[in-house]
């Protein structure tokens, strides 16, 4: 590979991390409270809504089931009103979110949901608020859970971000098609992939680590 084309890769790289880190941000901004609300609101629960839970389990349902490329597109003129372009690593940032939020919302519920029910009756018991509930008993317990689904997220999104190359945005994804693929490069499309796989390989060992930590269940000592 020439060394004119290492600068191009570091910027792509530096590109790729921005445009998933504050689409992880911001997608866990979303996504958090969503999902610890879909998780608590149905019938007969903490925070029972249950109109409301199924107005917005709809919402996610609908969003998640929309292919990522397509909705890049279909939100095109949300894009331009919010960010002023619909094309580089700004523009791509909204729907990395828009796709990162639903996704997020419904690990956060499923590891809600995996809290032990008893812990929920016993802290009712001691006279504990729903939202106390919440903030003491089911996030903290649902914490490992909660990071995985995080570390599955932004593995995802770093998936994502590749593909918003096809479609006008920067990133690892963009240099692969314009080098690797039009240009008949194959050598630059083999160090985007070797970079994405180190990426995706980084953010999921840290992801298990920090949920290894966090889980009160896990033995801190292995020794005889």
């Amino acid at each position: 590979m020439s060394a004119n084309l290492i600068p191009i890769l570091w910027e792509a790289t530096l590109q790729t991390l921005y445009m998933v880190a504050i689409s992880s941000l911001l997608g866990a901004l979303g996504g958090l409270p969503l999902g610890v609300f879909l998780a608590c609101s149905q019938r007969g629960e903490l925070l029972s809504a249950p109109w409301m839970n199924r107005i917005l389990g709809l919402a996610v349902n609908a969003t998640r089931s929309v292919p990522f490329i397509i909705l890049v597109v279909a939100i095109i003129p949300l894009t331009r009103a919010i960010v002023g372009t619909s094309i580089g690593t700004n523009a791509a940032i909204v729907p990395l979110t828009l796709a990162a939020i639903p996704f997020i919302a419904r690990l956060v519920e499923n590891a809600i949901r995996e809290v032990d029910a008893g812990l929920i009756e016993a802290a009712r018991a001691m006279g504990a608020t729903p939202l106390q509930i919440i903030r003491k008993v089911l996030i903290p317990e649902a914490l490992p859970g909660i990071t995985l689904g995080l570390t599955l997220a932004v593995v995802s999104l770093i998936g994502y971000s590749a593909m918003v190359g096809a479609v006008g945005g920067q990133g690892l994804g963009d240099l692969g098609i314009r080098y690797g693929y039009q240009r008949f490069m194959p050598e630059v499309m083999a160090a985007v992939v070797v970079i994405l796989i180190v990426m995706v390989q980084l953010v999921q060992s840290i992801g298990e680590w920090i949920a290894a930590r966090l889980d009160r269940r896990a033995p801190r000592n292995r020794g005889a």
